[in-house]
């Protein structure tokens, strides 16, 4: 389901999803390794996704600063 359409907030809702299902411990290993591959998918859509979001408030910032 790590999907490039999801919103940042899908994205860490379906984090979360996972997570709880990997910590229960009910998950066969295989299901576990497919969870876990899927979040490593997911947290680094996450991560891209905040270093845009500062990039941006940087440059915004930038462009503010300049202008005083």
């Amino acid at each position: 389901m790590a999907s490039k359409t999801m919103t940042f907030e899908q994205a860490m809702e379906r984090l979360g999803e996972i997570v709880a299902r990997l910590e229960s411990g009910e998950e066969s290993l295989e299901d576990s390794l497919k969870l876990f591959e899927e979040g490593a998918a997911l947290s680094s859509q996450c991560y891209k996704k905040l270093d845009k979001a500062e990039q941006k408030i940087r440059s915004l910032t930038e462009i503010k600063e300049d202008a005083q």
